[in-house]
């Protein structure tokens, strides 16, 4: 096996392996606090936009599985931590309403190709969109409550390795820059998560003290 087979098969398989608990450090904090504080419901909303118009995409051009197969288990653990965040934050009945926006959103962007052509290109501002709203939710409360450094971490890999998978098999400049753009922006998230929890974590000491 070539080198670059290799390392195309451990990148493909890392980031599956990955984004199979790549939510669940962020669920588990949440979980164990009964609180959605830190975290910001439009980034989330925003994200899984993202996911879904960009595995409609993968899957309407049939590109190969492997470069897209984590997406439907990330939009299930976004799913799963959207119920948690509209739980805690009193607002369960706005469950429903977006679950119909969204499989609108699934069955609309494959009428016409010029739309999904168009949704790629709009996914990589979603995308980007999604985590300025969540650092601007950190930038604000100047804490990182139940933001998991290890979710968005995880997140900055699989963006990373994404962008080797996608210049060695389909080489789609549109993917690559969407996965450029997310890995500047998950590693920012992670940077203020760790840099607001540090604050935590003194400001705690000294109440021990």
């Amino acid at each position: 096996m070539a080198p670059d087979t290799e390392l195309l098969v451990f990148a493909n398989w890392s980031t599956l392996l990955v984004c199979m608990v790549l939510k669940f450090p962020q669920i588990l904090s949440v979980m164990k606090a009964r609180s959605a504080e830190g975290l910001s419901l439009g980034s989330v909303l925003l994200e899984v936009t993202g996911f879904l118009v960009f595995l409609r995409y993968q899957m309407y051009y049939d590109y190969p599985m492997q470069t897209y197969l984590e997406y439907p288990m990330l939009i299930a653990q976004d799913v799963v931590l959207l119920l948690f965040v509209f739980y805690y934050t009193g607002s369960m009945q706005n469950a429903l309403t977006y679950s119909g926006i969204f499989f609108a959103l699934w069955n609309v962007l494959v009428l016409q190709k010029w739309i999904i052509d168009l949704a790629l290109n709009l996914c990589t501002v979603i995308s980007a969109s999604s985590k300025f709203l969540q650092l601007q939710h950190l930038w604000r409360a100047k804490d990182s409550g139940q933001a998991s450094a290890l979710t968005w971490a995880m997140a900055t890999y699989t963006s990373a390795t994404r962008i080797f998978t996608t210049l060695v098999t389909t080489g789609d400049k549109a993917v690559l820059l969407r996965f450029i753009v997310l890995l500047i922006l998950n590693f920012w998230v992670t940077l203020v998560i760790v840099k607001y929890r540090k604050k935590e974590d003194q400001k705690d000491t000294k109440k021990k003290d």
